[in-house]
């Protein structure tokens, strides 16, 4: 069923479809396991840490391409690697909404998990869990979202 599922969503990729296969074949090869679901805007396909059974990653369907998703767990560790990001992906994570919940807390469902207190270029942001960190996936993001996810491997 997977591997149908799998190859569904593969189909309407377009032209990110080779960065996808990269980015699922580093996942995989780092003992993630994928979890594939239909949605309204398309499949969401998710990658959880075998150890934690954490969400690390999802890939969303959205009208201007793919995005990925990342949950990261680990940023206080990495953070300068922010730092280190093309122009267009720092852009996009400045874009993202804010985290009502860590400015707060009584703002934002008490269920929702809290977003990311973190520093980029010497500016300090509060963003959402589930918008700071969905960059489209291009043949520019690919390695940088690749080093992304490694950094959340490393110990």
């Amino acid at each position: 069923m997977t591997d149908k599922n799998y190859n569904e969503f593969l189909e309407i990729t377009g032209p990110s479809r080779r960065q996808v296969e990269e980015i699922n074949d580093f996942l995989m090869d780092s003992r993630c396991r994928r979890e594939i679901k239909t949605s309204k805007s398309g499949f969401t396909v998710s990658y959880l840490l075998e150890e934690s059974k954490k969400t690390l990653a999802t890939f969303v369907c959205r009208k201007t391409g793919i995005k990925l998703r990342i949950y990261p767990q680990r940023l206080p560790e990495y953070m300068e690697f922010l730092d280190t990001l093309p122009a267009k992906m720092k852009k996009e994570i400045i874009k993202s909404s804010v985290c009502k919940r860590l400015i707060n807390p009584d703002d934002c469902n008490p269920k929702c998990a809290m977003g990311y207190d973190f520093i980029m270029d010497n500016t300090r942001y509060q963003k959402c869990r589930y918008m700071a960190f969905m960059p489209a996936v291009t043949e520019e993001s690919t390695p940088f979202i690749k080093e992304f996810l490694r950094k959340e491997f490393m110990q």
